[in-house]
């Protein structure tokens, strides 16, 4: 075998090493990939980590690409030991097309301390208002006595690049900047 071939060789049972970048739409060749990694997944505690982001506050944020909701719906699926028929597909890309959504965990003193709060995403000089925002009115409290709030920001992606980085900031109702994610979209697929 020549060195050429080992090198290929590696690379398919390997797999890519890195994330090709974020798509925010799909070829069906990209949904399929989705599909298999979904439901190789449930053999692991999670999906994978390529989508999860912490800051230095230790939130936790998961960019939700369409991609990435895909294998999750496909991880549910073969849960159930059912395929993610190709209607489940459709309907979830669907859902996610021209948007990138933002699962955001935040801790805070109280019960209702996330109610008010407004997203912003940043891509480089532009400032993106979101198309959606959800935010948990009663966050459930912590071990540390900390409340812990999940929030859900959808953004419009038709001023995003799938390999560029943007900046999830996250103010109070007074508008105040509370907290903020850097996101590298180029190594989530």
């Amino acid at each position: 075998m020549t060195l050429c071939g080992a090198v290929a060789a590696l690379v398919l049972l390997t797999g890519p090493m890195a994330a090709e970048a974020a798509s925010f739409s799909l070829t069906e060749r990209q949904v399929q990939d989705a599909v298999e990694l979904g439901e190789r997944s449930v053999t692991r505690e999670s999906l994978g980590t390529e989508w999860r982001v912490r800051n230095a506050a230790g939130d936790a944020l998961t960019v939700v690409t369409p991609f990435h909701r895909v294998a999750l719906a496909a991880r549910h699926a073969a849960f159930r030991n059912e395929p993610l028929k190709p209607r489940d597909r459709a309907r979830v890309l669907k859902e996610q097309q021209d948007r990138v959504v933002f699962w955001v965990e935040l801790r805070g003193p109280r019960d209702d301390f996330a109610r008010f709060y407004t997203p912003r995403l940043l891509a480089g000089a532009r400032q993106i208002e979101p198309s959606f925002t959800q935010n948990e009115r009663t966050a459930a409290r912590g071990e540390d006595g900390k409340y812990l709030a999940h929030c859900v920001y959808g953004f419009p992606t038709k001023m995003l690049s799938g390999t560029g980085k943007v900046v999830l900031v996250v103010r109070d109702g007074e508008g105040r900047d509370l907290t903020s994610f850097d996101v590298d979209l180029s190594t989530m697929r």
